[in-house]
């Protein structure tokens, strides 16, 4: 039990460091807002792209047992979202509520934190399944948020054509799936491995990624909104990192994942709620406020949960 409890604090411990580095930064007003949205903004569109396609590319991946884990992640998603529409439908009266506390529970922050402590985990063999992983839930992320949050639209103009439009817009546009497609592209075809040049600068810019990512988010954090959650900011939390966490235990366990695929299902649907949900949340006319809430608890919350799930998994042989 000792090796599983070092195992875990191993993994979760450097990204709570990186975190507390960020919030430090900022109280010390070394990392104001426009630094913040601007190193997101870089890491998001140049660094994550190269990690996630060289991830890939780089990878001896077995897509047979990965097809498994997608299935399994992708049943984790719509339990997660269904079973708290139910509850939101039942308990939340509200609209502008209703989207943002659903969301919070099924979406998970696997591009950051979830790959990060992966990677800590399992190294280079466990990024690229848990890219090719994120790849795939990502969009299915996408699709259900604006499902969930085009409830608040009072809009003429707003139907279910203008939301499809939107959403195959914003997969066509987002830079993590451009490379995650070319990464699968690339070693599809028969083409030499990459080398030289391009690898070297590929490989810098994302070895810059998640450090600078988690940098950002502990800057980020708001402790007021996290040290006085409302009563359903702290209920979408409790599902976030209490009952996600579990969904993906039992749904895992029931497909015979076990190993790096069992670890990485756990630690992306354990992973805190995703920043992008807050984003999304304001923009679709949701309660941005509510939202913050659910996202500064889990961030800093939901790792301690990680690591004493990492922990219990791998005292079972099951991680």
């Amino acid at each position: 039990m000792i090796d599983a409890i070092i195992f875990a604090i191993t993994i979760v411990l450097p990204n709570l460091a990186l975190m507390g580095l960020g919030f430090f930064m900022k109280r010390r007003g070394e990392a104001d807002q426009v630094f913040i949205d601007q190193a997101s903004n870089f890491v998001f569109n140049y660094c994550l792209p190269c990690l996630l396609f060289f991830s890939v590319v780089d990878s001896d991946v077995d897509y047979a047992k990965q097809m498994v884990l997608i299935v399994a992640g992708i049943l984790v998603t719509f339990i997660l979202f269904i079973g708290s529409e139910l509850y939101a439908k039942r308990f939340i009266s509200d609209p502008a509520n209703q989207g943002v506390f659903v969301q919070g529970i099924f979406r998970s922050n696997m591009a950051i934190i979830g790959l990060a402590t992966v990677a800590n985990a399992y190294g280079s063999s466990g990024l690229g399944i848990g890219a090719v992983y994120m790849g795939v839930v990502t969009i299915l992320f996408n699709i259900l948020a604006v499902i969930t949050l085009s409830r608040v639209s009072k809009s003429m103009d707003d139907t279910w054509l203008s939301r499809s439009t939107m959403i195959v817009k914003k997969l066509l546009s987002n830079p993590l799936i451009i490379a995650l497609v070319a990464a699968f592209t690339y070693k599809a075809l028969p083409l030499p491995p990459l080398a030289g040049v391009i690898h070297t600068t590929g490989g810098l810019l994302a070895a810059v990624a998640l450090p600078l990512a988690l940098i950002c988010a502990g800057a980020s954090i708001d402790l007021k909104s996290m040290l006085h959650p409302s009563g359903l900011s702290m209920q979408a939390s409790i599902g976030r990192i209490v009952i996600a966490p579990l969904v993906a235990i039992a749904v895992g366990f029931a497909f015979g994942l076990t190993g790096v695929h069992m670890g990485v299902l756990f630690l992306m649907v354990a992973s805190p709620t995703a920043a992008a949900s807050y984003v999304m949340a304001k923009a679709m006319g949701g309660n941005d406020i509510l939202a913050a809430n659910i996202l500064a608890f889990t961030t800093v919350v939901g790792m301690f949960g990680m690591a004493i799930g990492a922990a219990i998994l791998r005292a079972m042989g099951l991680m």
